[in-house]
């Protein structure tokens, strides 16, 4: 105790709060709810349980290091009982030469959500072949709970080797769900979707839509800057376009308001989320049952070591079980 009292002493000066930082999205109710609880509140994601609303997209594989990273995330996955959907699954399509960067389904377990990825380009070219048969070995080989589709035309675009999107990507997703059985998911990788494009996708039978919004990894840009300076300057103000998630939260929140007949009812909120309160604040504020995404907070700390990344995802869960207590948002 008198250990601790003077600690209080000699850190009081260090742990003045500049007011001008106050977190001002929520109310701090610290009348109304004990300490937070340790064990696991289930959250219902397309039929499974999870322990806590987190999604895990991982990095596609082809590499040692994006094999380290994806095996970790599962073993994670497994462990704190999240969900999980893959990097790209296309060079899967040519060959079995990366299986074990994505054969994950016996790290993170039978219970828990876990899809496979292909990007719209491939899922037009495959279905414009009456070869929609491929998506599915894809998802059954994985044994995968369903597939991600990433609606990607700003990147491709950019990327030098890119794929050229023909037909409207809400006709192509609508032509698979005609032909597939399993859960589909769409995204966007970077930029977000706006309220048109969202309205559309919400009115079909989707599993879920993540939203990739604008403000976490954006791939256009990334694809931009493999590009000469001259290419990089005249075109770089593209990489500012597009939609955050809080922005996208309103626009579900205005859909379903609006009485809108919908299917689609989830979503998965991904970019630019920094932390628990950034989860908490807009799956509480979201009409749609909600997940949040993180990305690159996952990959910084799965590509150095399991333990790193074991106490992160921990102490993230944790936050969120403290913000559930005692803060509502405003």
């Amino acid at each position: 105790m008198a250990d601790r009292k003077l600690d209080h002493i000699n850190l009081a000066f260090e742990s003045q709060i500049d007011s001008i930082k106050n977190d001002r999205r929520f109310y701090y109710e610290p009348l109304l709810s004990g300490s937070p609880k340790d064990e696991a509140k289930n959250f219902h994601f397309m039929g499974k349980k999870l322990a806590a609303p987190i999604w895990v997209s991982s990095m596609t594989g082809g590499t040692e290091l994006a094999g380290k990273i994806n095996r970790n995330l599962a073993k994670a996955c497994n462990r704190f009982g999240l969900g999980m959907g893959l990097g790209s699954c296309r060079k899967l399509m040519k060959g079995k030469e990366f299986w074990d960067d994505f054969n994950l389904r016996p790290l993170i377990g039978s219970q828990l959500p876990f899809f496979a990825n292909l990007g719209i380009a491939q899922v037009e070219e495959l279905v414009e072949k009456k070869e929609v048969g491929k998506i599915i070995g894809l998802v059954n080989d994985l044994e995968a709970d369903g597939l991600i589709i990433h609606v990607n035309p700003t990147q491709e675009w950019f990327q030098p080797e890119g794929d050229v999107i023909h037909a409207l990507p809400i006709e192509t997703i609508s032509k698979l769900l005609h032909e597939v059985e399993f859960p589909v998911i769409v995204k966007e990788v970077g930029q977000g979707i706006g309220p048109a494009s969202l309205k559309k996708l919400l009115k079909i039978p989707l599993a879920a839509i993540e939203f990739g919004a604008f403000g976490g990894t954006n791939f256009s840009k990334v694809e931009m800057m493999r590009h000469n300076d001259e290419h990089i300057k005249q075109y770089e103000p593209l990489t500012f376009i597009g939609h955050t998630a809080s922005e996208m939260v309103n626009f579900i929140n205005d859909i379903v308001g609006s009485g809108e007949d919908i299917h689609c009812k989830q979503v998965i909120i991904s970019g630019g989320i920094r932390n628990f309160l950034d989860g908490y604040y807009l799956v509480s504020k979201c009409k749609l049952p909600a997940l949040y995404g993180q990305a690159s907070a996952f990959l910084q700390h799965a590509r150095n070591s399991y333990e790193e990344l074991e106490y992160f995802i921990e102490s993230q869960i944790k936050g969120y079980r403290f913000a559930e207590s005692f803060l509502k948002t405003r």
